[in-house]
């Protein structure tokens, strides 16, 4: 036998004995199942490492896609060639980015990013995701316009990972769940482990962690703006998971929650019976994959 032959059986036996578990390195794949006729699109995934949290001041210092093919069924078929992309900030790069992306001045020094070309790679794309799209979506539509014109699904949040029994939706802690870990401190790394995690079995539902975000994203958003709500209640809307906007954005100084349609009419419900204790009329707007996790929500 080959010795990667024997390194898997001895592995495969250490996972039969039920004392150990097995992480496997990842190994970059460009077919994930065979094509049969099944309806395909081309989607993307999408990294980005900036400078801080900030959309409004801070700025892309990498950006990563890597296309793949998948069905509507929620299969993924193949993963293609990435584009992948260094880009040096008008302010020196923080040191405590520098440590948790690996990415320093000298690296990034003299580069930039073609917004005509990451224009053209990403215009043939039906779906971008990301594993953070709440984050990324603000830099990359401040950053190029063709990310605006896209629906956007969040494979952290719209997967339902407490439900199939994981703890948490960090990616290297799903890796390791998936039983496999790899070396990349890169943002195209991380893109080709987070189309890994999807195009896997959820544990308990049988189906791909990508029908079930793909099924998530398709779904309407309802936010419920809570507004005049009596200050007392303010910290019973807290840890119900209402947000404060108070800024001066031209939306509500209020608090806010997003819901599911079908959840609509229960929450405003319970607003109506226990924070404003009358038949209040409460807005709501609705919104779907082209314009959730952006700033214009």
């Amino acid at each position: 036998m080959s010795g990667e032959t024997d390194l898997e059986l001895m592995a495969s036996t250490l996972e039969a004995s039920g004392r150990y578990r097995v992480l496997r390195k990842l190994e970059n794949r460009r077919l994930l199942a065979t094509p049969d006729g099944t309806p395909t699109r081309l989607g993307i995934l999408l990294d980005l490492e900036t400078t801080g949290l900030d959309p409004a001041k801070d700025e892309i210092i990498e950006l990563a896609m890597v296309p793949f093919t998948y069905g509507l069924d929620g299969r993924i078929f193949e993963i293609h060639e990435p584009f992948q992309r260094l880009r040096q900030p008008s302010v020196p790069i923080p040191a405590e980015i520098t440590a948790l992306t690996g990415i320093d001045d000298t690296m990034v020094a003299g580069l930039s990013i073609d917004t005509a070309e990451v224009e053209a790679f990403a215009a043939p794309a039906a779906l971008i995701v990301a594993h953070n799209a709440g984050f990324d979506r603000k830099f990359a539509e401040r950053f190029c316009d063709v990310f605006t014109t896209k629906p956007w699904a969040c494979s952290w949040s719209q997967v339902p990972w407490a439900e199939e029994g994981f703890e948490g939706g960090k990616l290297r802690y799903l890796a390791i769940e998936c039983g496999f870990y790899f070396d990349g401190h890169r943002a195209a790394d991380d893109c080709v482990a987070v189309l890994e995690i999807l195009a896997r079995p959820l544990p308990r539902c049988g189906v791909t962690a990508l029908a079930r975000l793909l099924e998530t994203a398709r779904k309407p958003t309802c936010r419920i703006w809570a507004e005049n709500s009596p200050f007392d209640f303010k910290d019973i809307l807290k840890a119900r998971g209402y947000r404060w906007n108070g800024e001066a954005n031209g939306r509500p100084r209020s608090w806010y929650f997003d819901v599911d349609e079908d959840r609509l009419e229960q929450e405003l419900a319970y607003l109506r019976h226990e924070i404003y204790q009358y038949e209040a009329s409460i807005p709501v707007i609705r919104f779907g994959a082209h314009d959730r996790f952006s700033d214009r929500c």
